[in-house]
């Protein structure tokens, strides 16, 4: 990169390479901000085959994936490398294309790849026949020398945790519990999220870490708090009933109502007159 880069004029330069450093930066947490930052680069310097390259994978983070094969092959073309072949047959999944995908994964630059750059195609031809529904030619795809392999290499996680989600799928539970604890074996960085697959299959439940203990505490006291001012609500009505039925025994020599509306005074005076 820092030879193409020494093409541009020096202010040039930095001004694309600063945006460059962004895009890195920001890719993996904030992707749409990488996105506007590689956009600027492109602008820019859109002849610089870095520059074509890291607005291609800002744009496949962001999933606009027509605009990443784009540029992707812009890049190709300039360098004639097959690096980004992979994710190049990845875009056509994401556009919909896994038959696609499926015929790159067929071609010759597939050759040309590095180990790393092969198992990526295979997890790439892999997702593709699921897409198309094909589970157990997707699990057959995955089946290799370097998943077979007990050496650890930066690739090793991803594969068997892409087997295990195959084998999962396929309804083959036992062996995906086996192939997600080997996952949990290489995957030292925590790249991927085996464990809580393996404790969803073995019916764990976790207690979100992030929540405060004292706001749980704070809310059961909330909680009781409603639940007093309720009971002593209901025993205040109860009272009340009580006493009101008491008011209203007929038998009682001491029984009188309550309170009595101006109509009902009326009705009774109209009855003291016609006793008069």
């Amino acid at each position: 990169m820092r030879q193409e880069l020494l093409s541009l004029p020096k202010g040039l330069a930095e001004e694309v390479s600063k945006n460059l450093v962004m895009v890195a930066r920001l890719i993996d947490d904030e992707p749409e901000q990488a996105y506007a930052y590689s956009r600027i680069a492109l602008r820019l310097a859109s002849r610089v085959a870095a520059v074509r390259e890291a607005a291609g994978f800002a744009a496949y983070a962001t999933q606009k994936y027509s605009e990443a094969l784009a540029e992707f092959r812009a890049s190709k073309r300039m360098t004639g490398s097959v690096e980004l072949w992979p994710v190049m047959a990845d875009c056509e999944r994401g556009l919909g294309r896994p038959e696609r995908a499926l015929a790159m994964a067929g071609e010759p630059e597939v050759q040309k790849l590095d180990k790393a750059g092969q198992v990526e195609m295979r997890l790439v031809a892999a997702g593709a026949r699921r897409d198309q529904g094909q589970l157990e030619a997707a699990i057959v795809t995955l089946q290799s020398p370097e998943l077979a392999s007990s050496s650890v290499q930066p690739w090793t996680a991803r594969l068997r945790y892409a087997y295990a989600d195959a084998l999962l799928a396929a309804g083959r539970e036992d062996e995906a519990r086996e192939w997600f604890g080997k996952t949990l074996e290489a995957d030292k960085d925590g790249a991927t999220d085996a464990s809580d697959r393996l404790a969803e299959l073995d019916g764990v439940e976790f207690v979100d870490a992030g929540v405060d203990l004292a706001d749980l505490d704070e809310d059961e006291d909330e909680d009781d708090d409603e639940g007093e001012g309720e009971d002593a609500a209901e025993i205040a009505a109860a009272e009340r009933a009580s006493d009101v039925a008491e008011y209203y025994d007929e038998d009682d020599e001491e029984y009188e109502p309550l309170e009595q509306s101006e109509a009902d005074s009326d009705a009774d005076a109209d009855v003291e007159d016609d006793k008069a």
